[in-house]
């Protein structure tokens, strides 16, 4: 018997490439762009080994986990795997793998590019220029919290990849940098020379609030009014992560009361923004429609990646983007021992 491998994928989520970078590891590979129900996926996906999407796109439910016997792993063709029921896969002895440092490098570009671009007006003054309006020279209302990053904090919420990212590029403006992670070892921090702090420290202090946590239970509107009061009203906040994780509605209000400067977005939630959110009328507000992860070189790692843990798969390794770990003793009494991947060193 082959290993199978079903991708189930919006075209727009599609690498052009992976299709072919899955076949040169040998799997069967079948393609589906639909499978917006439980039903749906069950029948396409019913005999595949491994099974690839764009996820949030389509119901990875514990029913449709119930109706793939067949199924050992499912790879999500991101970072976030928040709309994927882990729980119930693990529960069934099924992994759930994600794509381990994709575009990390990309976020925290685009976060600083947000930083900046707010904090210096770009789209403000772009769009006064192109309209042949008048540009300031000195500070006017719009311009009343422009500043430079130097001697400012920054405060990263979440402390993966990216947001390891961020503290080269944001010592490089000479900024003073925090950083909130519940879930980092302590020794991160002490290694890269961040101070760790509590949330409410963190909100307090901050010139600049940059978010790179993954949307979970617990960190869903972590950002809430509640926190934005907390803030200085010279504050911008920056989200390159998951748009849950800020509360629209109290985000919405803490512009219109001035609770903070403003707001440079990649996500947001709902998305795709819709044409009558309220965010679209602050001119202090920037929205990239999550094109933070885009650039040549992700685009080229999205579609091997995936083709390199289903490598790892047929090998009887483990993938490296496995993010529920604690299935490993389930799935091997179920279909048999695993190894640890080659060359490859696991953070």
């Amino acid at each position: 018997m082959g290993f199978k491998v079903a991708i189930v994928s919006d075209l727009v989520m599609l690498s052009k490439n992976l299709p072919k970078n899955i076949e040169a590891t040998g799997a069967e590979l079948s393609i589906y762009t639909s499978g917006e129900t439980e039903d749906k996926l069950i029948s396409i996906c019913s005999d595949a080994d491994c099974i690839i999407t764009s996820q949030g796109s389509f119901p990875f439910t514990p029913k449709v986990f119930k109706g793939l016997p067949k199924c050992k792993f499912l790879i999500t063709v991101s970072i976030g795997y928040d709309a994927i029921d882990v729980p119930a896969a693990t529960e069934l002895g099924i992994g759930i793998v994600n794509l381990r440092g994709f575009c990390s490098e990309e976020l925290a570009e685009h976060a600083m590019a947000l930083m900046l671009a707010c904090v210096r007006l770009i789209v403000t003054l772009n769009n006064r220029v192109k309209a042949g309006q008048p540009v300031f020279r000195g500070i006017d209302e719009a311009g009343k919290h422009m500043t430079i990053l130097k001697g400012k904090t920054l405060g990263l919420v979440g402390f993966g990849n990216a947001g390891r990212l961020m503290v080269p590029k944001a010592r490089g403006f000479e900024m003073n940098i925090l950083a909130f992670d519940p879930y980092v070892d302590k020794n991160i921090f002490k290694k890269l020379d961040v101070r760790q702090v509590d949330l409410d420290t963190l909100l307090a202090e901050s010139d600049f609030i940059s978010i790179h946590a993954s949307l979970t239970k617990e960190s869903w509107h972590l950002i809430g009014l509640e926190q934005f009061k907390k803030m200085k009203r010279s504050t911008y906040i920056v989200n390159t992560s998951r748009g849950g994780i800020i509360d629209g509605q109290a985000l919405c209000t803490a512009l219109s009361e001035g609770y903070i400067a403003g707001a440079g977005l990649d996500v947001t939630d709902p998305e795709p923004v819709p044409l009558d959110s309220p965010l679209k009328k602050f001119d202090n507000v920037i929205l990239t429609g999550h094109h933070a992860g885009s650039s040549l070189e992700s685009s080229i790692v999205w579609g091997m990646q995936p083709a390199e843990e289903v490598s790892r798969m047929m090998r009887g390794e483990w993938p490296i983007g496995l993010v529920n770990p604690e299935v490993k003793k389930k799935y091997m009494a179920k279909w048999g021992k695993m190894s640890e991947p080659r060359g490859v060193k696991i953070e």
